[in-house]
């Protein structure tokens, strides 16, 4: 498993082609965010078809409008592409929502994608970047355990440097704000379940229909709480309106406003006060 402590060598494109090269057949874990789809156009750009496969893992847990962008990128840039079913929601481990619900998802997400790589005789590559190697994110331990590569990391990527080559490349991924998966919109220790899902997804579909790219609804029961970038801060106040009824559409009795801004992975600060 990649760590933090590893000494990071400069990003290289050619490394990452290389890299790619030697692993010979590859399935992408393909979320559709800058990284997992940097990677999947580089490996299907690589290796071709033949040899490289998108793979979406879908769930409850995985927003409508993402596995829809995911089936339009397959289609822009030609992947071969499969979304595939996962099963972590039949999980009781997962669904409890402790520090290593990551590690039940991509679990969850190795066990679906077993058949495929035997199938393909491949090995399973995930978009994990360096700068993903400080946070507290033990799916990447579990994908490791069951023999993930991490070919961003090996070639020597941070966020930057994906959305900067995604730019440089025409894709159109580049600027596509990080979009983790929705359990991670519930604190922990709040049970996971498909219906909080829906309204989370719900709710953050209504607020992207209103302009605002970048955002999260942190489900606290009946309260939502609105994280977007500092800059935006304005602009929700200035449609306050709009914005308070969307969410309440989506089943929320109470609305409020995060004005530290969108802070990716802020919930697991709250595991170091457990």
């Amino acid at each position: 498993m990649p760590t933090a402590e590893a000494p990071a060598p400069p990003a290289d494109l050619d490394r990452l082609r290389a890299r790619l090269r030697e692993l010979d057949r590859v399935v992408v874990a393909f979320s559709g965010g800058a990284d997992s789809a940097f990677l999947a156009w580089v490996a299907h750009d690589t290796l071709g078809p033949d040899r490289s496969l998108a793979v979406t893992a879908v769930s409850p847990s995985l927003a409508p409008v993402e596995h829809d962008d995911c089936r339009s990128l397959a289609d822009e840039w030609a992947l071969r592409w499969r979304p595939v079913a996962t099963a972590e929601m039949a999980n009781a481990a997962y669904r409890a929502n402790d520090g290593d619900r990551c590690f039940h998802c991509k679990d969850a997400l190795m066990d679906a994608l077993e058949p495929v790589v035997t199938a393909e005789g491949a090995t399973v590559v995930l978009g994990v970047n360096l700068d993903d190697l400080g946070d507290h994110r033990p799916g990447q331990r579990a994908a490791a355990d069951r023999g993930a590569a991490f070919p961003l990391v090996e070639a020597g990527f941070t966020k930057r440097d994906v959305r900067a080559a995604s730019r440089a490349l025409g894709l159109r991924t580049w600027d596509k704000p990080a979009a983790a998966c929705l359990a991670s919109r519930l604190p922990y220790g709040t049970p996971v379940s498909t219906p909080v899902l829906r309204r989370v997804a719900e709710a953050e579909a209504a607020l992207g229909a209103l302009g605002f790219r970048a955002l999260r609804v942190r489900h606290y029961d009946d309260t939502a709480r609105l994280e977007v970038p500092l800059d935006d801060l304005a602009a929700v106040l200035d449609r306050r309106e709009a914005v308070v009824a969307a969410v309440h559409r989506a089943g929320y009795r109470y609305v409020t406003l995060d004005l530290e801004g969108l802070r990716s992975g802020n919930l697991n600060a709250a595991l170091g006060e457990r």
